[in-house]
């Protein structure tokens, strides 16, 4: 992979990892209601769900998807249902227990599903890796070691941006120390969520 082209694709998942979106929110409030480290379970599931992702966009799926828009929809309004459930949860789900700390957090592989159900089925990633990662691939050259750098540089970008989000939640928690204040931080981060699926529906 030329130099070039994998600069922009930095350029494209940094932005891309900060941009406030389903995954974030999860993270965020995941870091909220637990604390950092549980919230970078959720992280590596979603990192681990990019792995389908990319393999996906390397085999041409990407191509079959666009050549089917009907399945395309059908595939973004399973996700948005999904990330309706996870934002309606949050948005009306218990005020956060603000004594909760990481030992109150769910068992680990808990945590780690929903990132992973979350990224599967959340229709960002089909504006990222359906639809722009596939032209960073070189057809002339080997897939085998342009996929090996994609997957490095993306889990890697992914993760920090996430870890980002994940200590300012935990921060912001740390300033609100009431309940009532707590629900409405939870409450922006649910509406957040379903406003970044909607928008990935109609974008």
């Amino acid at each position: 992979m030329e130099f070039d082209v994998w600069l922009s694709l930095v350029v494209l998942f940094t932005v891309g990892g900060l941009t406030p979106g389903p995954a974030v929110m999860l993270v965020m409030a995941s870091s909220f209601r637990y604390g950092f480290r549980p919230a970078m379970l959720p992280a590596l599931g979603i990192a681990s769900a990019n792995v389908l992702w990319l393999i996906l966009a390397a085999s041409g799926t990407a191509a079959l998807l666009t050549a089917f828009p009907s399945v395309t929809l059908g595939l973004k309004v399973l996700g948005l249902l999904v990330i309706l459930y996870l934002g309606l949860s949050t948005i009306f789900g218990p005020p956060p227990d603000m004594s909760v700390s990481s030992g109150d957090a769910p068992k680990r592989t808990g945590l780690y599903a929903r990132g992973v159900a979350l990224q599967i089925s959340s229709p960002l990633p089909l504006v990222y890796f359906g639809m722009l990662l596939p032209l960073y691939f070189d057809a002339d050259k080997p897939i085998l070691p342009q996929f090996g750098i994609m997957l490095a540089t993306v889990t890697w970008l992914e993760l920090q941006g996430l870890a980002v989000y994940a200590a300012f939640a935990r921060w912001i928690r740390a300033k609100l120390q009431s309940p009532k204040a707590a629900k409405i931080f939870n409450a922006m981060i649910g509406v957040v969520m379903i406003a970044s699926g909607v928008w990935a529906i109609f974008a």
